[in-house]
């Protein structure tokens, strides 16, 4: 067995590889079925219209050999990158902020100490590669800077992309354009996005959220590392990679739509907190096991289990959640 992934991240000590196994041989036969028809709808170029036909085709998930392009196009990224030839490279060799390069710098080793790629003796290095990332970017956006949690982000488009400039306008159309206002320096679209999960989960699970109410747990307690980190170290890889998949094409409400599912699935389980610590735990527990695993199911799920979700139910809660948070303020 392989105690390294594909993306060079080691394998816990009781990682179930009996049940891997299972679970990846099915899904290699999805992927060769999915890679065969992305390979046709692509046909060698470098560009997709956004259709009906891709939106179907990116739910089932991209192939991996195709995510970056796909990426790069939905979100609007390589559009960015064409207009702005060598804007990049300048931001590396521009004036600096001491301050920030010191903020990266600290991070640099807690980034995925568990991957082979971010080692200090790996070669190439990513962690220099992050590093440039992160350090342009604190520099083209100086409203957000450098927060914790960008740094799993842009390892992730890293490991993907294998390309500094594509990851950089990557996290430019995750942070500037899909996740509205998550990492400024005072947080408030991420805090509002959690009460709005919170009122999400009243309308469709409203027994978790009594439950939630009744114990006095504050929904930012369990979930803002959901939302902080899209998922990274929370659930698999591979269920990660298909669930970024959807958040370049379809935005921001994909993030609803994975943690009301894994809500809903895990109902049962979680009412049997009888407090506190019990809920906490609970909440850490529901990210692991089969059902996340199995991500092309999983995936199913998010798109039929939270039932009907409209970007404009989400801006409206939105918009009450937000002005309920700056009123007490």
């Amino acid at each position: 067995f392989c105690r390294v992934d594909p993306y060079g991240f080691e394998r816990p000590e009781d990682f179930d590889y009996a049940s891997y196994e299972a679970f990846f041989s099915r899904y290699l036969v999805v992927l060769t079925r999915r890679a065969i028809k992305w390979s046709k709808l692509l046909k060698g170029k470098n560009s997709i219209q956004k259709s009906l036909k891709v939106k179907r085709y990116i739910r089932k998930g991209i192939p991996n050999e195709h995510r970056a392009l796909v990426w790069m196009v939905v979100s609007g990224a390589q559009t960015n990158m064409e207009q702005n030839p060598g804007y990049y490279h300048r931001l590396l060799e521009g004036e600096k902020n001491a301050k920030l390069l010191e903020a990266i710098k600290t991070d640099m080793n807690r980034t995925f100490p568990d991957n082979i790629k971010f080692r200090k003796t790996a070669d190439p290095c990513l962690q220099h590669t992050l590093y440039n990332v992160l350090v342009a970017y604190g520099h083209h956006n100086k409203a957000v800077g450098y927060c914790q949690g960008m740094n799993f982000i842009a390892g992730y488009l890293i490991l993907i992309t294998k390309n500094e400039e594509e990851s950089f306008w990557l996290l430019d159309a995750l942070i500037g354009r899909i996740l509205p206002d998550y990492y400024s320096p005072a947080m408030l679209g991420l805090k509002t996005d959690q009460e709005v999960l919170g009122e999400l989960v009243k309308m469709k699970v409203p027994a978790v959220a009594e439950l939630m109410e009744r114990h006095g747990v504050m929904w930012t307690l369990v979930v803002s590392r959901w939302f902080i980190c899209l998922f990274i170290d929370i659930l698999p890889v591979e269920t990660v990679l298909r669930i970024w998949d959807c958040l370049f094409y379809e935005g921001s409400k994909i993030i609803f739509r994975v943690a009301l599912t894994l809500i809903k699935q895990n109902q049962a389980f979680l009412l049997e907190a009888t407090n506190f610590p019990d809920i906490c735990d609970k909440f850490k527990q529901i990210t692991k096991g089969t059902f996340v695993t199995e991500c092309h199911s999983f995936m199913q799920k998010i798109f039929t289990d939270p039932g009907s979700l409209s970007m404009a139910t989400i801006n409206k809660l939105r918009e009450t959640c937000r002005e309920k948070l700056l009123s007490q303020g």
